[in-house]
């Protein structure tokens, strides 16, 4: 790497990648520092110069200033480590390739003292070659995390929200899809069950989880996650993005059905006609998403009674019963008609339904009541 290679690197990471010169010198230094050590097989203390103007690298190897005789040795020793305990205190041993006695220095440095380093330039002659692979692999380092923290920094509180991104790649079971800065991971058991994903389309996902490992920045999406539904209402509705309508809750059954649960608090204002929109417009972009996914649309009420019985639709003719406020446990009387509309098919109403309420859900005939000693006089 020659001195104007060297200068763009450092350029490029300070301007484009955000990080600070000094960290980036502090990073080659110690990089420098391990590829002498093991391509010279130095087990000296090292200092490696850099020449911020020119790239040029040195090396210097230092030598801490000792005591002559042995007793001193001893005794600069243990001040050397009186901050520790007296059991950890180690006996000195005198090594020549990091220490210098006192009287062989100060023939060198004139009134150099003890603790004090001497240094020798000890820069090989082909280091030139070292260093330049070395900076170039610290500066691609450098570059990969910069890229990494800057994900982190833009994705890193996104978990949980809507984005969109193109189709990229995929394999047998995920789908890729470019983000901008990065990938995210669309796993084929996340996607919508029936829906066709095309490479390069556009596609609207969810942000499951945002993982900042050693690794990279792993981004994890879905389409059948009930949020997914939740965040498509906030971008359609403006009365809901707006906090004019409350999503309360939403239970899905991905590629079948989604119960989203609204209210308004303010009487003038209809959330469910806010969802639909004029002529369904606003429910159609909604569904057209979806895949054709039914979504019902349910009138939230402090009433755990009512709530429960709005659920349920579009069975009708129900009489509800909280027959356990604590454990959320309620039991629901209909006919035999509307019975098959509240249980759903494969029991997927009556499922959905105590998932957007949060209460265990019996549901019986008026008949069985009547065994049970219930009786309710049918509409």
């Amino acid at each position: 790497m020659d001195t104007k290679e060297f200068k763009t690197a450092i350029s490029v990471l300070v301007k484009e990648k955000g990080i600070s010169e000094d960290v980036i010198y502090e990073a080659m230094r110690l990089a420098l520092t391990s590829a002498y050590k093991k391509n010279y097989h130095s087990l000296s203390n090292v200092r490696i110069d850099i020449n911020e103007d020119t790239g040029n690298v040195s090396v210097y190897s230092f030598k801490t200033v000792v005591p002559d005789n042995y007793e001193e040795l001893e005794e600069w020793n243990l001040l050397d480590q009186e901050s520790t305990d007296d059991d950890e205190k180690e006996p000195f041993i005198f090594d020549e390739r990091i220490h210098i006695p006192l009287t062989e220095a100060r023939a060198i440095v004139p009134g150099i003292e003890v603790g004090e380093t001497i240094e020798e330039e000890v820069t090989p002659k082909d280091f030139g070659r070292v260093a330049a692979a070395t900076a170039k692999q610290v500066v691609i380092q450098k570059i990969r995390e910069a890229e990494r923290n800057g994900i982190a920094l833009e994705f890193g509180d996104k978990q949980d929200e809507l984005v969109s991104g193109i189709v990229e790649m995929e394999d047998s079971r995920n789908y890729y899809i470019n983000l901008g800065k990065t990938q995210g991971i669309l796993p084929k058991s996340e996607i919508i069950p029936g829906e066709t994903i095309k490479m390069g389309s556009n596609l609207k996902v969810y942000i499951t989880k945002v993982d900042n490992g050693s690794k990279g920045c792993t981004i994890l999406l879905s389409r059948s996650h009930y949020g997914f539904v939740k965040r498509l209402f906030e971008l359609e509705i403006p009365e809901i993005n707006e906090g004019i309508v409350l999503v309360y809750s939403v239970a899905r059954d991905a590629g079948n059905r989604t119960k989203v649960a609204v209210y308004s608090n303010n009487e003038r204002v209809d959330a469910i006609g806010s969802c639909i929109g004029e002529r369904g417009m606003r429910i159609a972009n909604i569904l057209k998403e979806l895949n054709g996914e039914k979504v019902d649309l349910v009138l939230y009420d402090n009433d755990s009674s009512k709530f429960i019985e709005n659920a349920l639709s579009p069975a009708k003719n129900i009489h509800v019963f909280i027959t356990d406020e604590k454990k959320n446990e309620a039991l629901v009387v209909t006919d035999n008609d509307n019975l098959s509309l509240a249980i759903g098919k494969k029991g997927s109403n009556i499922k959905l339904a105590a998932r957007l309420t949060h209460y265990k859900i019996d549901v019986k005939t008026f008949e069985q009541a009547s065994e049970m000693g219930i009786n309710i006089h049918e509409d």
